[in-house]
């Protein structure tokens, strides 16, 4: 299934996204999208509504340096454990939402990433059962004040501003994860290209050791880790990462006034 979030004349509701192309359908979910989704009966060809964030997280775990070759053009060894941090919930925006570059940032960098969606309530979960707290996949771009996180040694401001977080375009349900590849693009010239098989920490694992730390709850995103590629974004581009068995995920740059 597809899961997404619209605006649409009626209000903001979640869906299920069903055809291709210009036959594709919006059919409005019940309350919410999680175990077994109930439908309303009402639906919207999806060209007559706006694609919002597929989901409004409690929480957003990024994993760091899980690419080695990021880690080598970051100038740091490959890590031996997930290294794990957090970007705020207000840093969520959906599809073709601009980016707002910060004034206090020159160097802002796109990061095209894969990102889970949990599904229930879950701790301490082993990788062997992780796939089984999982709602979906959906592209993710982990946009970073490069020189933010020079500048204070930690993450938090580098990757907390508002817009920083673009998920989309939806989520997909049946989807196995393991081999996937991942591209992104700034107005249409690849910046990144790899496959999430090259994950140096697989799904299974990352969710066993964020679960050992944290209790996840419906709707928290796990950022898996970007390829090698990373670089500036200016106002005027167009950022797009596209995720195979997913889509694409664009969004706008654009300066904050």
């Amino acid at each position: 299934m597809r899961l997404g979030r619209i605006a649409s004349p009626d209000g903001v509701a979640f869906v299920s996204i069903e055809g291709e192309g210009d036959a594709q359908t919006a059919k409005e979910i019940a309350e919410h999208p999680f175990g077994n989704p109930t439908f309303t009966g009402r639906s919207w060809p999806l060209a007559d509504v706006r694609l919002l964030a597929p989901i409004l997280a409690s929480k957003v775990i990024c994993i760091g340096k899980n690419y080695a070759a990021h880690a080598a053009e970051m100038g740091s060894e490959a890590p031996e454990d997930p290294v794990i941090f957090l970007k705020p919930n207000t840093s969520i925006i959906g599809p073709g939402v601009p980016i707002m570059l910060p004034p206090s940032s020159n160097e802002v960098h796109y990061e095209g990433e894969l990102a889970i969606v949990i599904g229930r309530p879950c701790k301490d979960v082993p990788a062997a059962k992780a796939l089984d707290v999982v709602l979906g996949y959906t592209a993710a771009n982990d946009v970073s004040a490069r020189d933010q996180q020079r500048q204070d040694g930690q993450w938090t401001r580098a990757k907390g501003h508002d817009t920083f977080c673009p998920l989309g375009p939806w989520i997909e349900t049946a989807l196995d994860a393991s081999d996937l590849e991942i591209k992104t693009d700034v107005d249409g010239e690849v910046k990144q290209r790899s496959r999430t098989s090259l994950l140096l920490h697989d799904i299974p694992k990352i969710i066993e050791w964020v679960s050992a730390v944290m209790t996840l709850l419906p709707g928290d995103v796990i950022l898996t880790g970007t390829p090698e590629g990373v670089g500036p974004i200016v106002a005027g581009d167009t950022v797009s990462v596209t995720i195979e068995g997913i889509g694409t995920l664009a969004n706008p740059v654009a300066a904050k006034g």
